[in-house]
């Protein structure tokens, strides 16, 4: 596949390689590390990426962890992106891939939620892309279509909008009832794929595996080719099989990833941990699938 596609359709062609659309979480948490200092940080996310690159299609490092330490995280944070493109491109030319998928086999989604005016938002999309190199990037569509719009204007990146959260609090804001009768998570969507002209396959939604009648609404609809990252497996109670009937792109097969940080990092065997979590989506997806 050529390297000018957009990120959601080779992520989809990473998927079907790996059979898999587990996402590792990369959240260094000062309680567990040796430290606190931003090489520990680095150390910590390393570790988890060296143990689960086999199964991982994404990593997804969140950036505050970083940021905590100062200048010192933000220069780790920048050396863990390139490690892991390093790292995953080693495994790659073992198994055969790197010619087909290019130089990175393992996409990396930057944590940092980012909001704000075009001209801003330029600089952050800089920063993400440019700078860190990540892949793809959260964002918080809060502040309208021309607030996403930096962040896909190269279209070998790619966008995930918060939609519908899986934090306790979503429920304050993103199920108010809107004049139309629709929740505000549904508007959301819509203002989120209208910010490009480039198709469904361009943005990504947020949407917590801890709310499924919103997941099953929002894929129901949604146009074959959106994405959903469904965070809220594990520590936050997410039902997975529940979200993955709910989630599950039926014309693909694919269309959801499932972000884990605790309940692989905090395991006593990360990697045994990961490659469980794969098996049981695998199994409930071809369960879903007609």
């Amino acid at each position: 596949m050529e390297m000018t596609s957009s990120f959601f359709e080779r992520l989809a062609e990473r998927c079907k390689a790996k059979n898999s659309l587990l996402c590792v979480g990369l959240d260094p948490h000062i309680s567990e590390l040796p430290e606190p200092t931003a090489e520990a940080a680095y150390k910590f996310c390393e570790n988890l990426v060296e143990l689960t690159k086999d199964v991982a299609v994404a990593y997804k490092p969140n950036a505050a962890f970083f940021e905590q330490f100062g200048a010192a995280g933000w220069q780790q944070l920048e050396r863990l992106i390139a490690h892991v493109k390093t790292s995953t491109k080693k495994t790659a030319l073992v198994v055969g891939q790197c010619a087909r998928f290019g130089r990175d086999v393992v996409w990396q989604i930057l944590d940092a939620k980012r909001g704000d005016i075009g001209s801003t938002a330029e600089a952050y999309a800089k920063s993400a892309y440019e700078v860190l190199g990540a892949d793809s990037i959260t964002v918080n569509p809060y502040m309208g279509k021309d607030s996403m719009q930096p962040f896909l204007a190269d279209q070998t990146k790619g966008v995930w909008a918060l939609c519908k959260t899986s934090n306790k609090g979503s429920d304050d804001i993103q199920t108010c009832t809107l004049g139309d009768g629709r929740p505000v998570y549904l508007h959301v969507a819509q203002v989120a794929l209208e910010s490009t002209e480039r198709g469904p396959d361009s943005v990504g939604l947020v949407v917590g595996a801890t709310d499924i009648d919103a997941m099953r609404r929002l894929r129901q609809g949604l146009p074959s080719g959106v994405w959903i990252l469904a965070p809220g497996i594990g520590a936050q109670g997410g039902d997975l099989e529940a979200a993955v009937e709910a989630g599950l792109d039926l014309h693909t097969g694919m269309g959801i990833l499932f972000p884990v940080s605790r309940g692989i990092s905090r395991a006593a065997d990360p990697r045994a941990a990961a490659m469980e979590l794969n098996r049981l989506i695998n199994e409930a997806r071809a369960r879903v699938m007609p």
